[in-house]
């Protein structure tokens, strides 16, 4: 007996009957199919796709009993339809009540129906993952183009699925479940990506494909969530924020502490003197061994300047953005950089802060355990003995960019860590100084440095400086 799942239309799908018209129309944002002189039995099959849902024998036979069986050919063509744009959801009843469906993100997901061998065993996805958005227990996956809506039963056999079971035995584990629900569960989560097949040998698909194999669950979701395709998320520039919450000022502002005016080189003067810049991009490196004679706070100045002052701030029609030497989406500039001075000739060990719109540094505090063990977790980050002269740890106030951004927001802040990093590499080789971008940093440690909020700012990036 082949698997029948109950169709229904995505909540989002509006259906539509102007007055004084023989016409129904179906829409979902701005695509829209539109029905002329539609027959009775179609009416009825749209309405109770839209109200409850019907499995395809209940509705062909809704088609054939009021349109005739020539209407069934059209009908089939209308479903194959609303499967292309993503529209229908498909659903597992035990005792007539929906324990999970499917519902598309996008029209690339294909839901082919397709029986499981029985006896075999399978095992949810290490990629799936369950969580909860509007009340409702959603599982998902990197690896699907859909996601799947669970009741508690369903929530129970996703638990179950954590380790290898059959049919029978997934049956057995939720009282109320058959062997031919169980079956239709298994067949619908691995129609979705959802779980695997295990093979004698007790190996998987997914474990097998050397290219999955070397996917991290959080790298893979990341990459999918943060890029349209798979998923149905606004993104980009949404400002869903706008007029609920005011946004971060372009300027973070001014952090307590005594002031320390930097050097301002003369632009004019570099751009004379300065090596050419093929040279500087040939000339490119990170190094990890500094010179006897340490930076000095001229330099440091004079990098920072070169690197990540503010040229200019400016009103937009959401607040004020500024230019800087870096480039920055929506010039929205979320970054910080404190300094965490090891050795520095003209200025203190200790923790800073860079002030870009005065070009002055702010002292947070001198030397300590905790600007310590910053400075020691970068000498391993590098792979060298000792610590750093200097390290600069570039932090993100994370609201100034998630306030405008959606879906994309920690993925530009992260390009925006990588320009920063290029531009700061050609400046410093272009002053001959010895730069190194790490790859990694205790964004916790910097929170207990710093004192801050860790889901308002902490550290994103960490650029180590000295001289050559």
């Amino acid at each position: 007996m082949p698997l029948e799942f109950l169709l229904s239309f995505r909540k989002d799908i509006c259906l539509i009957k102007p007055t004084e018209s023989e016409q129904f129309i179906l829409q979902s944002g701005e695509r829209k199919l539109t029905f002329k002189n539609a027959q009775t039995g179609l009416k009825i099959a749209l309405k109770t796709l839209k109200t409850g849902g019907a499995t395809l024998s209940q509705l062909k036979n809704t088609i054939h009993e009021n349109d005739g069986f020539e209407a069934l050919q059209k009908f089939h063509y209308y479903l194959k339809k609303f499967a292309s744009l993503g529209w229908l959801c498909y659903s597992v009843l035990s005792d007539e009540t929906k324990i999970a469906t499917v519902i598309p993100l996008t029209s690339d997901f294909e839901f082919t129906v397709q029986k499981v061998p029985v006896e075999a065993k399978y095992v949810l996805s290490r990629f799936a993952y369950s969580h909860q958005v509007a009340g409702e227990t959603l599982l998902e996956s990197p690896l699907s183009f859909a996601q799947i809506m669970l009741d508690w039963r369903g929530a129970a056999l996703i638990a179950a699925l954590s380790t290898p079971q059959n049919i029978s035995q997934l049956s057995a584990e939720i009282p109320g479940i058959s062997s031919e629900t169980a079956e239709q569960f298994i067949s619908l989560l691995f129609i979705s990506k959802m779980l695997f097949q295990v093979a004698e040998n007790d190996n998987i698909d997914e474990s097998e494909n050397t290219t999955l194999a070397q996917w991290e669950f959080h790298d893979l979701l990341f990459h999918t969530r943060s890029r349209v395709g798979r998923h149905a998320n606004p993104s980009d520039g949404t400002f869903r924020f706008l007029g609920k919450i005011e946004p971060l000022p372009a300027v973070k502002p001014p952090m307590l502490g005594d002031l320390i005016n930097l050097y301002k080189p003369d632009l004019d003067n570099l751009k004379l003197t300065d090596i050419p810049f093929t040279q500087v991009l040939e000339r490119r490196k990170s190094i990890r061994e500094w010179g006897d004679k340490p930076i000095t706070l001229d330099q440091l100045g004079e990098f920072l300047y070169r690197s990540a002052r503010i040229k200019d701030i400016f009103p937009s029609e959401f607040g004020e953005v500024s230019s800087r030497p870096y480039p920055s989406g929506g010039a929205i500039y979320e970054l910080e950089i404190y300094p965490v001075v090891n050795i520095c000739q003209g200025l203190d060990s200790g923790l800073y802060h860079y002030r870009p719109e005065s070009h002055q540094l702010c002292r947070q505090s001198l030397q300590n355990e905790a600007v310590e063990m910053l400075l020691k977790d970068a000498g391993m980050s590098m792979g060298v003995d000792g610590m750093p002269p200097i390290l600069l740890v570039i932090s993100a106030r994370f609201q100034r960019i998630a306030w405008k951004y959606e879906s994309i927001a920690y993925a530009l802040l992260l390009k925006h860590v990588g320009v920063l990093y290029q531009t700061m590499y050609l400046v410093a080789t272009a002053m001959n100084l010895a730069p190194c971008g790490l790859g990694g940093g205790n964004s916790d440690l910097f929170v207990k440095a710093v004192g801050c909020d860790y889901y308002a700012e902490t550290s994103v990036g960490e650029f180590a400086l000295g001289s050559c």
